[in-house]
């Protein structure tokens, strides 16, 4: 399986070459082209991936039709609508490639079992997650605490692989500004 998968696991959690041989069988390469969607806001997340290469955008619409950036995940990045994988419920969330991209996917019933068959498993995940409401919280107080400008760069100096990857329209999305705006902060 991709060694990349495996260093990735390896920062999490400590498994047996056993274990990751099994962990690993689980999970099905995946091509997406450009524009394509792993997830379409209303259906039922069934899966959890692991972007190898390429990027995504996870973003929803508003009742205005407006799309709302939530994040972006790249290589080396793990995506999925947690709430819709855990409830089996419609996700509120897109799921966008926004270049051509391979993702390992395992799908719900696979990770299930792997909870009951391998506990290290579980911890794999409740560290992922931990980590992942980390992040969460960081950005969620940079947004109330931070300008525009002081989230822009430091989104850019952060991400920098990401932000080279995506349009004005979509970082001012994640931002939370208007396009415009995002671009006055640009001059200056």
């Amino acid at each position: 399986m991709n060694e990349l998968l495996k260093q990735n696991i390896s920062k999490n959690a400590t498994f047996s070459e056993t274990e990751l041989e099994e962990f690993c069988k689980h999970f099905k390469l995946k091509y997406f082209k450009k524009k394509e969607y792993l997830l379409k806001q209303g259906d039922v997340c069934r899966f959890e991936g692991f972007v190898l290469n390429g990027c995504f955008r996870i973003f929803t619409f508003d009742q205005k039709g407006n799309d709302n950036t939530l994040y972006f995940a790249a290589e080396d990045w793990w995506l999925m609508d947690n709430d819709s994988f855990m409830h089996q419920s419609p996700s509120h969330l897109n799921i966008q490639a926004l270049e051509d991209s391979e993702v390992l996917m395992i799908n719900r019933t696979d990770k299930l079992m792997l909870y009951e068959k391998l506990p290290v498993v579980e911890k794999l995940f409740r560290v992922m997650s931990q980590k992942a409401l980390v992040a969460w919280q960081r950005r969620l107080i940079r947004n109330h605490c931070e300008t525009a400008k002081e989230r822009y760069q430091n989104f850019v100096s952060t991400y920098p692989d990401i932000s080279s990857k995506i349009t004005d329209k979509q970082m001012a999305s994640y931002l939370g500004i208007t396009h415009e705006f995002l671009s006055k902060i640009k001059k200056r």
